[in-house]
């Protein structure tokens, strides 16, 4: 045989590696007897990580994407022209846009509510065939009752999808599949991942049929999980419960010192019921006095130890400014409707020591005048 023949034939016996940790398959193409056949349909990678995120939310079926917005246009695609989607008034600026595009341009008809209220939830139309929303919500960490909302929509058509971004809350504190939910989605680049180095979607289910529609559409619109992300995520997962439990100790510390300051005026953090959500951890809202939302930039450029890149539940603290940040893509209108302004500013409590935040933030607000 020829050597260059041999180089390209030439491969490992792995039978017998027998490796304490799956490695990485970054391959394309699989040999023609593999169940996986093309990392475009499946990889081990991606199958590994979906069976941790059937453990962790207790279903049967997960489907990794490549992004959190790869997931939730999956979803949409379940949607046919006709339908009618329901939204939470209260989402992610960059979801709300992509709600109105998509239904604008196959015909579905968008309803916007306040499905945090009992009224917002009584006004949901006779027609829906899906309502997607956060909760917490995004901004304000306001609660939606999931299974109130799946109660209503199933009794309006019983064939309407309840579908919950469960980004915030996480499987670890709130799982809307056990409250009623037929799908729930996560952006996977926010607490899965952990360390702002990877992204990616996922979706959870308990429902054969759905599940292969939702594996259908990513193997035909090319948005699996890559291999290496998926390994990376599924490293991650093994500190999740870990790096869970410190952000949220640091994150009602914190909450608790805003409180008691004097330049703040509201301090928002969800309702902890032990029931749908039995915890929390990263994210804190709170509105700068008035006096001093125009020195938000003071108050931004004075902390040390709190990054401004675009994400959040790392182990880096971050701080933003949703008004010109995560709701940017929105316009003033849509801002002012869900109460939306530029005093309102996102925390995001990583795993640097509670006391070096704090202080931090004390000499930020000092630098400002909020405590004159």
């Amino acid at each position: 045989m020829h050597k260059l023949t041999q180089i390209l034939k030439q491969r490992v016996d792995t039978t017998n590696a027998a490796p304490v940790v799956t490695p990485i398959y970054q391959n394309s193409a699989f040999e023609a007897h593999s169940p996986f056949f093309y990392t475009r349909k499946n990889n081990p990678n991606v199958e590994e990580l979906e069976q941790v995120f059937c453990a962790l939310e207790e279903c049967a079926h997960s489907v990794c994407c490549s992004t959190g917005m790869a997931a939730i246009s999956n979803t949409l695609l379940l949607l046919k022209p006709g339908a009618h989607l329901v939204i939470n008034q209260l989402i992610y600026g960059c979801s709300y846009v992509l709600f109105e595009r998509f239904c604008e341009q196959y015909q579905i008809q968008l309803t916007v509510l306040d499905l945090s209220s009992p009224d917002g939830i009584s006004a949901m139309p006779e027609d829906v065939s899906m309502v997607l929303f956060e909760t917490p919500t995004n901004p304000f960490v306001r609660s939606i009752d999931i299974a109130a909302v799946a109660q209503r929509a199933k009794a309006c058509n019983p064939a309407c999808l309840v579908v919950v971004d469960n980004t915030w809350a996480t499987p670890l504190f709130q799982q809307p599949l056990l409250h009623g939910a037929d799908l729930a989605l996560y952006s996977a680049t926010k607490y899965f991942s952990g360390h702002s180095d990877v992204m990616g979607g996922v979706l959870t289910t308990n429902d054969e049929a759905l599940a292969q529609k939702l594996r259908e559409a990513r193997f035909y619109h090319g948005a699996i999980m890559d291999p290496n992300s998926a390994w990376l995520l599924r490293r991650s997962m093994q500190t999740f419960h870990i790096r869970m439990r410190a952000h949220g100790q640091a994150t009602t510390q914190i909450r608790d010192w805003l409180k008691l300051q004097s330049g703040v005026e509201e301090v928002f953090y969800p309702n902890i019921d032990g029931h749908q959500l039995t915890g929390y951890a990263t994210l804190l809202f709170f509105t700068l006095d008035a006096r001093l939302s125009e020195r938000y930039d003071d108050f931004v450029a004075a902390l040390q130890l709190f990054d401004t890149g675009t994400g959040m539940a790392c182990v880096t603290s971050m701080v933003a400014r949703p008004y010109t940040g995560s709701h940017a893509s929105m316009n003033e209108q849509q801002k002012q409707q869900m109460g939306l302004n530029r005093q309102l500013v996102r925390l995001s409590i990583g795993l640097e020591e509670v006391q070096d935040l704090i202080a931090d933030l004390r000499q930020a607000f000092d630098q400002i005048g909020a405590h004159d």
